[in-house]
């Protein structure tokens, strides 16, 4: 069905599925893996952000303790929480040898960072560009599935082109073999022009048979990029040729620099690496913190017995604080690598954009003169044929134009598509290949 769709007309396909561009992006974006992998790493930058924030609030403990046994120091401690200490315990036989003693302890403690030099604030606020920089990575992800659907739709559409004018050859090399045949036996040829007329035919087939395995070829990285199969093959939307804006190369970086949301991640990521730094430092510095403690002690689950309750505040310093110094040392080399890698992405992106735009430029002018060849070609193919007929021109000569017409057609095809393709990637870039940017290359 695919081969017949590459060479009819268009109202000849009213039954067969019809595959847009825009459908085939926003499948992608649908099922493609690598979007389901960039989602759960937003994912777990957006739990990370949360789980760092849980540190601004007090820690708060429950526990229900069962015990029982005959240490002198538990027992003696354990009545004395149940509050049911007497006069007899302090008896030497029941001090050294006491009798055991169950306890059933319900307790409420918690702990509270109250000060430490803003260390939370700025691991916090690292773990929230953390998450913005996942998000932009993520669109970054977005933008290169569409990248690839637009070059692996374009691809499919060249290769149909392709099998198009295969078919076309082959038969046109056929008739022509027919031609010869007819030729040789009134006389009019020798038989080398009907040798040749074999030979050219023989290889049009070869090249009908290329292309269409070039179409499954084609079809196969369509689907990959789209996130799998999706049943019935069906026909694609043809992408007329057409003229894209240019703008001036400095222009397209100073978008790009703006809008590539991969070295917005960078930036991001630099910019949590930074926090992390200072967060680091913190860490040497003293640190307050609140803790507090209230448990309740029974000789049974439901009995009555004592309860307690403790409260303080308490100033920690680590004044021997190796681990802390190799932490700092670590955020910090983990800072200047950020930074470099945000630079070296500056200055890729800046030689991607330069390249985009060269490659769309000649793309541009490739395609006024692939058509100009294409038509020279075809003109020059249907005077050849002519004088063939007339004996005026060789069986080489005629078969020299077909070579040059079928070349010159699939020239025009490649610059026309590429052309598509160049401004895609011209887009991509500049950070500005969305789906509804991808629309215009329709």
């Amino acid at each position: 069905m695919m081969l017949l769709a590459a060479a009819l007309p268009a109202a000849a396909m009213g039954q067969q599925a019809t595959l847009t561009l825009r459908q085939a992006i926003d499948r992608a974006l649908g099922e493609n893996p690598e979007i389901a992998m960039a989602r759960a790493d937003q994912s777990t930058a957006n739990a990370n952000a949360s789980l760092v924030r849980t540190a601004l609030f007090p820690q708060l403990n429950f526990a229900e303790d069962l015990s029982r046994g005959n240490d002198p120091v538990y027992v003696f401690g354990t009545k004395l929480r149940q509050q049911r200490f007497t006069q007899d315990d302090f008896s030497l036989d029941s001090l050294n040898r006491p009798t055991p003693i169950g306890n059933f302890a319900t307790r409420f403690s918690g702990q509270w960072m109250l000060f430490n030099w803003f260390g939370t604030e700025r691991q916090l606020r690292g773990a929230q560009l953390g998450s913005a920089s996942a998000a932009s990575m993520s669109e970054a992800v977005r933008q290169r599935v569409v990248f690839r659907v637009v070059q692996a739709y374009q691809a499919e559409l060249y290769a149909q082109r392709q099998l198009a004018v295969a078919q076309h050859e082959e038969q046109t090399a056929q008739a022509l073999l027919h031609d010869a045949q007819a030729r040789v036996k009134a006389g009019l040829a020798i038989d080398s022009d009907l040798l040749a007329a074999q030979v050219n035919l023989a290889a049009r087939q070869q090249e009908t048979i290329a292309a269409e395995g070039q179409i499954d070829t084609s079809w196969a990285e369509l689907e990959s990029a789209m996130g799998g199969a999706i049943g019935p093959r069906p026909a694609l939307q043809p992408l007329d040729a057409k003229s894209f804006p240019d703008g001036i190369l400095a222009d397209h970086i100073t978008a790009a620099l703006k809008a590539r949301p991969d070295l917005e991640a960078l930036q991001q990521q630099s910019a949590a690496q930074e926090q992390l730094v200072k967060a680091a430092r913190s860490e040497l510095l003293p640190q307050l913190s609140a803790y507090g403690n209230w448990e309740m002690d029974r000789q049974t689950f439901a009995g009555e017995g004592g309860n307690n309750w403790v409260a303080g505040v308490q100033l920690n310093l680590d004044i021997l604080p190796l681990s802390k110094r190799a932490h700092l040392q670590q955020a910090q080399a983990a800072r200047e690598k950020a930074q470099a890698e945000e630079h070296s992405q500056d200055l890729a992106i800046r030689l991607a954009v330069s390249r985009a735009f060269a490659a769309h430029q000649t793309a541009e002018r490739m395609v006024a003169t692939a058509h100009a060849s294409m038509d020279q070609s075809t003109e020059g193919l249907r005077i050849l044929r002519n004088r063939y007929q007339a004996g005026l021109a060789t069986m080489t000569d005629l078969l020299r134009a077909e070579d040059l017409e079928r070349q010159s057609q699939n020239d025009y095809w490649r610059a026309a598509y590429g052309n598509t393709v160049a401004y895609a990637g011209l887009l991509y870039a500049t950070g500005q290949l969305t789906p509804d940017s991808a629309e215009t290359l329709q």
